[in-house]
């Protein structure tokens, strides 16, 4: 549901194929709403590639170069697109450091780009989403009732949702970290968004964005709900959230939305030639070997199983158009050299990505 006037690959979290079944299922102003959006959706008509960014660095120049870093600060600003289909937004409503507005999608957007910021410089030193202090801008109140969020490459864009089935764009923390480290990817390994190199590009996304609210209220990994855009859903909807990196397939039936269609196993990889091949239904596979792995080793998900991820994402072998199979090797090897070769860690790690049939 994203604009085709972008000149950056657009990653939105509300995929397609919930479009689609709202086309069929919803009432005549959902339906219009949904029709209109997937007839300007690129990724329903044509394969869009990543606009990515080179590698920028090996792990060890990147960490000498943290090591010379004080503790950086975000560079926000949030701009109001008053409803129309115009980012960035022609006003400047919040700037760094200035004091909370009476808008509450502002006051969001900035403490979601805020806490963002902070998981990936205190787990991983990583200095924004280029790792070279990039300014962090976000617009919100993007066109009338719109049902989406995306990075478009350059910021992040928040609609206001449709009221009767989804909420404010704004209201989930774990989104706005999703859509954030899809620029991360593009900075790093820039996986084709399509197929495989797409729904692990994907999933990396739901990892890092679950890790940003788990981060944020200090939850263990047994404590988290794993779930991407709980808060999204109104309750009209009869779902928890858009997916369960937990069990994928789970996170919603409904009579307009429909069943959640995410596989949890490459037993049931769905091949299909919409939503770019896939990329948001196959990413169940993945989240869920994350997540297996992170409750394996407990504590913080963000320590030991985020810095394996982390790192697997800037490993050389970690490459654009690497899928499933590629990514667990990497994570195992990453996960030999920080622990060694016969660590619980690599046990973990190994064990999730055979659980769910990648290996």
């Amino acid at each position: 549901m994203c604009s085709s006037t972008h000149r950056h690959s657009l990653h939105c979290i509300l995929p397609p194929y919930i479009l689609s079944k709202i086309a069929e299922n919803g009432s005549p102003q959902l339906r219009a709403m949904a029709v209109h959006s997937l007839l300007i959706d690129p990724t329903m008509r044509i394969v869009r590639a990543s606009t990515a960014g080179p590698v920028t660095g090996t792990i060890a120049r990147r960490r000498a170069a943290a090591g010379n870093i004080l503790t950086p600060s975000p560079l926000r600003t949030i701009r109001d697109a008053g409803g129309e289909p115009e980012a960035p937004g022609a006003k400047v409503v919040r700037r760094e450091g200035d004091a909370p507005t009476g808008d509450v999608a502002v006051n969001e957007a900035y403490d979601g780009l805020g806490a963002t910021f902070t998981l990936f410089w205190e787990a991983y030193q990583r200095n924004s989403i280029d790792d070279a202090g990039m300014p962090l801008d976000a617009t919100v109140h993007y066109d009338q009732d719109y049902d989406n969020a995306f990075w478009d490459g350059t910021q992040m864009v928040f609609g206001d949702g449709d009221g009767e089935l989804f909420n404010r764009f704004t209201i989930s923390l774990d989104v706005i970290g999703h859509e954030l480290t899809h620029g991360v990817t593009e900075k790093e390994a820039g996986l084709v968004y399509f197929n495989q190199s797409g729904a692990l590009n994907e999933s990396i996304s739901d990892v890092f964005g679950s890790l940003v609210k788990q981060h944020l209220l200090g939850q263990t990994a047994d404590r988290a709900d794993w779930l991407i855009g709980a808060e999204l859903l109104t309750a009209k909807v009869k779902g928890v959230a858009l997916r369960s990196m937990q069990a994928p397939g789970t996170a919603y039936d409904d009579p307009v939305l429909g069943k959640d269609p995410q596989p949890g196993h490459m037993d049931d990889f769905v091949r299909t030639n919409q939503d770019n091949g896939g990329v948001h239904i196959n990413s169940g596979i993945p989240n869920r070997a994350f997540y297996l792995a992170a409750i394996a080793l407990g504590g913080n998900a963000w320590d030991r199983a985020g810095q394996i991820w982390y790192n697997a994402l800037l490993d050389p072998n970690t490459r654009a158009n690497t899928e499933f199979a590629g990514f667990a090797r990497s994570t195992i090897d990453v996960a030999m050299r920080l622990y060694g070769s016969g660590s619980a860690e690599v046990t973990a790690v190994t064990e999730a990505w055979s659980a769910v049939g990648v290996i």
